[in-house]
């Protein structure tokens, strides 16, 4: 478990870094310009992770009974189309950002992709002493490769029974620090079994239930040693939060079973560039920007969901399969009584 956590925690943070990258010459077009660039640069990555983080709340619609609980260690992933590893960058709609060669509108790599050949914008810029001023870089790199295509979120869950049918989740992941990295994850849901409530229904050859599920991520990246621009207090904050609303139906066997259901996400993610930046606009002079930008994104998809779990005393076992805008995939561990 700690090594998934690992890994998710350097795409995570992989993604922030990205975001800080030629910072200085985005800035110096305008923070106008920088913001539309960011924006649609970072929020693949984040719609990605909100699809992530909501698969595996369920491996059956049967509720477990009053004091029944279940631990589990979950791991979860999307997978990364390739609509999703580039957009649609047009000069047009920027102020002071063309592109060196070709047309004014150009497929640029997102956080989740890569710029195969490397692509090189021009930045316009006002200086006080010596007039219109223009500089070339290079437009930054997604993860690339380096995700190998999927996109992971990890957890712990637990679950514990309610009567009349009900059953209560939590999840989390412990909060991670480092010197530049703050990450933490947790979520919590409620089950509720709709044939638990019918006449005779121990009877019934299929559980039905209805899930809510609320989710939530945390992040902070220290940006003070690496973004190469002066200031003070630079760091990216990201604050992601998704619900899930999800009816689900199951097999009530007694070691195979396989379940399925139809699910809505909705969900926010908000990346907030803090701190002071002192761009430098010529070789004289200067500007303090203070707390940049913020950029949002926003996912409201509906989902298909099958999976199946394997049944062998304490141990259980399930995998599952989500359709929608990002397919995900999920696979479980799970401890559990009655």
């Amino acid at each position: 478990m700690r090594k998934i956590i690992i890994y998710v925690t350097l795409i995570m943070v992989s993604i922030g870094v990205k975001a800080q990258n030629d910072i200085d010459v985005l800035l110096a077009a305008g923070v106008e310009d920088a913001q539309r660039f960011a924006k649609d640069y970072l929020a693949p990555g984040t719609n990605g992770i909100m699809h992530s983080m909501n698969a595996n709340w369920f491996n059956s619609a049967k509720v477990k009974p009053l004091g029944g609980f279940e631990i589990s260690v979950i791991a979860n992933a999307v997978m990364i189309k390739d609509e999703h590893k580039a957009f649609t960058l047009n000069t047009s709609e920027y102020n002071n950002v063309q592109f060196v060669q070709g047309p004014n509108v150009q497929s640029v790599a997102s956080v989740l992709g890569e710029n195969e050949p490397d692509i090189f914008v021009e930045v316009q810029y006002d200086d006080p002493i010596f007039g219109t001023q223009t500089t070339q870089f290079e437009l930054p790199q997604g993860i690339g490769s380096g995700s190998k295509n999927l996109l992971p979120t990890a957890f712990i869950q637990g679950a514990v029974g309610l009567s009349s049918g009900l059953e209560l989740k939590a999840r989390f992941v412990p909060n991670i620090k480092t010197d530049d990295v703050s990450l933490s994850m947790y979520g919590a849901g409620i089950q509720m079994e709709f044939t638990d409530w019918l006449p005779a229904s121990k009877l019934w050859p299929i559980a039905v239930s209805g899930l809510v599920a609320y989710n939530h991520i945390d992040g902070s990246y220290d940006l003070t040693g690496s973004s190469g621009i002066e200031g003070e207090n630079q760091r990216i904050e990201n604050d992601t939060n998704t619900w899930l609303f999800q009816l689900i139906a199951s097999t009530k066997l007694p070691v195979i079973n396989f379940y399925g259901g139809i699910g809505y996400v909705n969900g926010e993610s908000q990346s907030d560039l803090l701190g002071n930046y002192r761009v430098t606009n010529g070789l004289l002079t200067s500007e303090t920007i203070v707390d940049p930008f913020s950029v949002k994104s926003e996912v409201t998809d509906v989902r298909a969901s099958i999976g199946t779990r394997l049944k062998l005393g304490f141990f259980r076992l399930n995998a599952e399969y989500h359709i929608s805008e990002y397919h995900a995939f999920s696979v479980g561990v799970n401890f559990g009584f009655r």
